[in-house]
């Protein structure tokens, strides 16, 4: 299987997760993931009033470093 079609199949199976799991995946409080989301920090999405994350997006953003901006 080609890498293109591994990275399309991993986004649709790809599970979503809430702040406490990303906070904990992160090894942070959830009020710093509250802080990074107030300051546009970390990738996240809505869905209503609740913040939802994929993993492998936050895994991006700190590989990129973007961690300790």
């Amino acid at each position: 299987m080609n890498r293109e079609v591994e990275n399309v199949m991993q986004e649709t199976t790809e599970k979503w997760v809430n702040l406490e799991d990303i906070a904990e995946h992160l090894s942070v409080s959830t009020d710093t993931v509250r802080t990074w989301i107030k300051n546009g920090k970390l990738p996240v999405y809505r869905a209503g009033k609740r913040y939802k994350f994929k993993i492998s997006e936050v895994d991006e953003w700190v590989r990129e470093g973007k961690i300790s901006e």
